[in-house]
């Protein structure tokens, strides 16, 4: 229900009152083409501006033209993850409207200007996800939309708030872009932090080119330690469910690598199993990296209270000489920006990227410096990152501060106190 501390001149209407929200059309895939009229689906609908720059294209027909979207159109998601997700399509391109895409038609324009209805859908937004209905593929209903409620000012009133809010969101959207450059150029800031670390330029300085003194070039199968240094997971078969137990031996995964978790996953062996794949063991101190996918390369080292299990087949398992490097000063080189390009460079595949083979893999190379250096490296690193961390925090409270402000000034709009 839209509330009552509204202005008294005010109107509160059901928005099916003045107008109408229109379903689209089923276009079937068969029918995509490379070139023609752009399709608006449910996943071209953000947030604000609709783009058809990468919608899905068909030819041009006459019984399309009845769910043409044109110029300053609202749309909405009306099913999936994004159902209530809405925006206003800016593009004088032809463009045509798939189904489960609402289109709001105001019929009753001399009540509600098109603006003001397109920033109020935004205090229908959670009732809208709230009524959809449906599990994993929440739905809701042109007719449901239209029984809700809208607040209706007058039209000239209407647009002197629009025109406010365009000047308030214009402002809270230029201080959210600087809070984002900051963001990126922080991240930024980070990886080059990594690259002169290991680089040495962190622990010496004016080195002119020249490997620093001390330091070496050492490639994986140099600091891992022999065959058990570099371990690909078993084969698949080797680990089935049906081989699972409540408890055991641990099996670790590629969330565990992924998410640097070494103790999330539900999977056990017993023992007669354990021994079987006792090569594909893992104990605290080993480091386990994903092997295949977008997260290819993520990195997580086992801590001394891990539990002991095998790794699966999706995992890279590392053991380091503790002579030559740190597990801490390795697991932060492997994360690098610049070292994570090196793998993903000699990856394997194309649409599913995967490890290179282990042969291939143990000469990749990487500066080493005395255990003693690594040490000071590991401590200016993380006193710089530290300070990254809180900059970042700052950035992310003041983006969602952001966010809140916003909804403020729409709150503020629809019960008649921003003007």
């Amino acid at each position: 229900m839209v509330g009552n501390n509204i202005p008294k001149h005010w109107q509160i209407k059901k928005l099916g009152a003045v107008c109408k929200l229109k379903n689209g059309f089923a276009f079937k895939s068969i029918e995509y083409k490379d070139e023609g009229v752009p399709i608006i689906r449910i996943s071209d609908i953000n947030e604000g501006i609709i783009s058809c720059k990468v919608a899905v294209k068909v030819e041009a027909k006459e019984e399309y033209d009845n769910y043409l979207v044109e110029k300053d159109d609202i749309l909405i998601a009306m099913s999936g993850a994004t159902t209530g997700k809405y925006g206003i399509f800016k593009s004088t391109e032809k463009a045509y409207q798939n189904q489960r895409v609402g289109k709001f038609k105001i019929f009753a324009l001399d009540i509600l200007d098109n603006q003001f209805l397109y920033y109020q859908i935004n205090s229908l937004k959670r009732q809208i996800e709230k009524d959809a209905y449906g599990g994993a593929q929440p739905n809701i209903s042109s007719n449901k939309i239209e029984q809700m409620e809208i607040v209706v000012p007058p039209l000239p009133e209407q647009k002197v708030i629009v025109s406010k809010i365009e000047e308030l969101l214009s402002d809270l959207e230029n201080g959210k872009q600087q809070l984002l450059l900051a963001q990126q150029q922080l991240k930024v800031y980070r990886q080059s932090l990594l690259k002169w670390g290991f680089e040495g330029k962190l622990s010496n300085k004016n080195l002119n080119g020249q490997l620093p003194k001390g330091w070496r070039i050492l490639k994986l199968k140099d600091i891992t330690i022999g065959k058990e240094g570099l371990r690909r997971g078993p084969f698949g078969s080797s680990i089935k469910k049906e081989f699972f137990v409540p408890d055991g031996y641990k099996v670790y995964e590629q969330g565990n690598a992924i998410n640097d978790d070494p103790y999330r996953g539900i999977y056990f062996v017993d023992e007669k199993k354990y021994q079987e794949l006792i090569n594909f063991k893992a104990l605290p101190g080993d480091l386990i990296v994903s092997c295949s996918g977008v997260t290819l390369g993520r990195i997580c080292e086992l801590p001394t209270d891990a539990k002991a299990g095998i790794i699966n087949q999706a995992l890279l398992r590392i053991r380091l000489k503790k002579d030559l490097i740190l597990n801490k000063y390795f697991v932060l080189h492997f994360r690098g920006a610049f070292f994570q390009k090196r793998i993903f460079a000699q990856s394997q595949g194309t649409a599913m990227p995967n490890l290179v083979g282990i042969k291939d893999f143990k000469e990749i190379d990487m500066y080493v410096p005395p255990i003693e250096e690594q040490k000071i490296i590991l401590q200016e690193l993380e006193s710089k990152l530290t300070i990254c961390d809180k900059i970042e925090e700052t950035i992310n409270q003041s983006l969602q501060q952001a966010e809140t402000l916003k909804q403020s000034i729409l709150k503020k709009a629809f019960e008649g106190k921003l003007i």
